[in-house]
């Protein structure tokens, strides 16, 4: 069954960059190959983003703050090529989303029959997922460029993921005063959704990672893990093909001019993979051992990026 739906989403992911392809591409003069001055993106450079991409998108660590990382430590982003590197890291989400899609597919439909009229605890998840996801659209639309023109540096990365650690380790240790009462997505509510929607406007902080404050912030209001963990992956659903959307709109030329085609699709795919692999992994760690471990994590890789910042690696 696992091999089947991993399938399914390689499946989907290739369908999608058959989709994305032409519309990426089209907005470009040449779109086959890579502008003369631009500095190639290898297969094996494409490989790394899209498994980084993949493995943190959904894991409480900031896919932000290694993809960031990453690319110091490859070279990449750092010259004329960064504005289609920073557009390249958001495309390659497409992967994530289609990860999302194949795990959860019964979700999704039953939010389909919900928006029908057909399903009314499918309309009510519906909702909360679209209430959860304004206050980081407006929020993001607003002042997302200002943020990431400001933060987006190691730095201030490595601050986060030693604060978000910290957070995540004082949280683990209090969690057992917390009362239980929502245990499914569709009993959440509006209230509750606005609030874990305002709480995923943080993750616009680089190295904060959106998974870790709308998880924290569901179990806060008494929601039960599983179903925190689940709404956090629907609700990222819905973020990130915003995102990806409005990044394949603006900057989709600028991508190809530099990259072509190839290195996206490739990112694309490996990230769907991954991810796959990644919430399998995260759905069945936090059933059985919690939280712990991500907080434990963010320490290491902060201080691991303390010393590459102070030896000027990256």
């Amino acid at each position: 069954m696992r091999f089947a739906r991993l399938a399914a989403v390689v499946l989907l992911a290739l369908i999608g960059t058959v989709v994305v392809a032409p519309l990426v591409a089209g907005a470009a003069p040449t779109p086959t190959e890579p502008r003369p001055d631009a500095v190639p993106l290898s297969t094996v450079d494409a490989v790394i983003l899209g498994a980084v991409e993949g493995i943190t998108e959904y894991l409480p660590v900031s896919s932000t703050g290694h993809l960031l990382v990453t690319e110091r430590l490859l070279d990449i982003g750092t010259g004329d090529d960064k504005a289609a590197t920073d557009s390249y890291t958001v495309v390659i989400q497409l992967g994530a989303i289609v990860a999302v899609l194949g795990i959860f597919w019964q979700r999704f439909m039953s939010m389909a029959g919900g928006l029908v009229g057909r399903d009314e605890d499918g309309r009510n998840s519906l909702i909360a997922v679209v209430v959860a996801f304004i206050p980081a659209g407006i929020i993001g639309k607003l002042f997302g460029d200002s943020v990431k023109e400001h933060l987006l540096s190691p730095t201030p990365v490595a601050i986060t993921w030693i604060v978000g650690g910290l957070i995540i380790l004082l949280f683990v240790a209090q969690q057992s005063r917390l009362t239980t009462r929502i245990e499914s997505v569709s009993e959440i509510g509006v209230r509750n959704a606005a609030i874990i929607g305002v709480a995923q406007t943080l993750a616009l902080i680089p190295g904060t990672s959106r998974s870790f404050v709308t998880i924290l912030a569901a179990m806060l209001l008494g929601v039960n893990m599983a179903t925190a963990v689940e709404f956090s992956f629907l609700l990222g659903f819905v973020t990130l093909s915003a995102a990806t959307a409005l990044e394949l709109v603006q900057n989709g030329d600028t991508l190809v001019d530099t990259f072509g085609v190839v290195s996206p699709l490739v990112g694309i795919a490996v990230a769907a993979v991954t991810a796959f692999l990644s919430v399998k992994f995260m759905i069945d760690w936090l059933n059985k051992r919690g939280l712990a471990v991500f907080g434990w994590y963010r320490l290491a890789v902060g201080a691991a990026a303390v010393v590459l910042i102070a030896t000027d690696r990256i």
